[in-house]
């Protein structure tokens, strides 16, 4: 992480809430329909929170917020579709985990995140979850990790694919627990939870979302999720920060603007999504997904991405993760 990357996301956080005409723009906006670019596929996670909450806004503003699915990279493809386009607030990207980490991961991307893009509003967290198949004999993280201790390299963790949240929460864990874990991707979560099953691989790091109706309905062992803090979701499933000190992942879901977005339109934004994270219908919606909702400022979010900017960089850079 550069010196000064932190310094320019705080000014960028500050520009957001103190500059710029702010009566005017706020009243006006939105006067037509808003484009919210998702970076996946429709119907996982990100494509979720972004339909709740574009049917929140919709309802508040009175115009609609129409979901437009840009897979493809990791969502750098939707990440450069609005950052190309207009600083309007008519054009917004469903800001993820995978923006911090792809900082680091892709060398040649056509923009930076943390200058190009001004942070409006965070929206949720989701724990990921540690998953072993019946063949490894733990039922808690410190039983797995004295096993693994046991059998270094012998156990094959599958995750979503290289540079995934999953792939990255097994880099962690493996410099923080101390073992030795043979790293399996996949093209997804279900292909890997299939082949957990079915025995080809022994565990896996997986969002909380994809597998825990496997994990209610008895299918497969979870041993923590990759929190400091359990879930709500989950309360009698343990976090893996209370035997791994300072162990903690998690996706992260959000809204980011082209930097030159008017302050207005960033202050009305983040003031209904925080209406919509206070309200107690659309909080149980999202506490559906497993998740966590962050309610603050932008600068709250600018801090978010900027740490977890420079965290995963570490990881990735210690782990030689290279996305081909």
């Amino acid at each position: 992480m550069r010196p000064d990357r932190r310094a320019v996301i705080c000014s960028i956080a500050a520009a957001a809430v103190s500059a710029g005409p702010r009566g005017a723009a706020a009243q006006a906006y939105p006067a037509r329909p808003v484009r919210w670019v998702v970076g996946f596929t429709p119907g996982g996670g990100n494509d979720i929170v972004a339909r709740l909450m574009g049917q929140w806004l919709q309802e508040r503003l009175g115009q609609p917020f129409v979901i437009e699915n840009r897979p493809g990279a990791a969502s750098n493809i939707a990440a450069d579709v609005v950052v190309n386009a207009p600083a309007d607030g008519y054009t917004l990207l469903l800001a993820n985990f995978s923006n911090g980490a792809n900082a680091t991961l892709y060398k040649n991307l056509r923009f930076d995140f943390i200058r190009d893009f001004a942070p409006v509003a965070g929206i949720m967290r989701v724990p990921n979850v540690i998953l072993v198949s019946s063949s490894v004999p733990a039922s808690t993280i410190p039983e797995f990790i004295a096993y693994a201790k046991a059998n270094p390299g012998k156990i094959a963790m599958a995750s979503a694919g290289v540079g995934s949240t999953g792939h990255l929460a097994q880099e962690l864990f493996k410099m923080l627990a101390g073992v030795e874990l043979v790293h399996v991707p996949y093209r997804g979560n279900g292909p890997a939870l299939t082949d957990l099953l079915g025995g080809q691989v022994q565990a896996l790091i997986a969002s909380l979302p994809s597998v825990i109706g496997s994990i209610k309905a008895g299918k497969v062992r979870a041993l923590a999720v990759t929190t400091s803090m359990r879930a709500d979701t989950l309360p009698e499933l343990a976090a893996a920060g209370e035997f791994v000190p300072g162990y903690e992942v998690s996706s992260w879901y959000g809204i980011a603007v082209p930097r030159k977005t008017p302050a207005g339109v960033v202050d009305t934004l983040n003031r209904e999504v925080n209406a919509g994270l206070a309200d107690a219908k659309m909080k149980a919606k999202l506490a559906e997904q497993g998740g966590m909702i962050m309610p603050g400022t932008p600068a709250d979010f600018a801090k978010l991405i900027a740490d977890e900017t420079e965290k995963w960089a570490k990881v990735i850079r210690t782990a030689d993760i290279k996305v081909e």
